[in-house]
């Protein structure tokens, strides 16, 4: 398990985009979704192919069903892009 105080948080455009845009209650449900990337980021579930790198970690928000795809390393979590599922994996290829 990594100390979250070593772990830099970074973000694309596009989630602080998406992010900026949530309701009060919706970006609690991400920041603790967050919280558990950064201690566990092997939680998300490791994509192939075009997206290979790249983890989505699926939680519920306002009886809604969110992804959010990152990438990391020991000392990093990149937060790449965060919506529903409708055109989410389309989205992600995109960036």
């Amino acid at each position: 398990m990594t100390d979250s105080w070593s772990v830099q948080v970074l973000q694309t455009a596009s989630f602080a985009r998406i992010y900026k845009k949530l309701q009060k209650n919706q970006k609690t449900d991400v920041d603790a979704a967050v919280e558990l990337i950064i201690k566990t980021p092997e939680i998300g579930e490791p994509k192939r192919g075009d997206l290979s790198g790249v983890y989505v970690y699926k939680f519920m928000s306002t009886h809604q069903q969110m992804l959010l795809a990152y990438e990391f390393d020991p000392a990093t979590r990149i937060l790449l892009l965060l919506g529903t599922h409708e055109n989410f994996y389309r989205d992600l290829k995109r960036r």
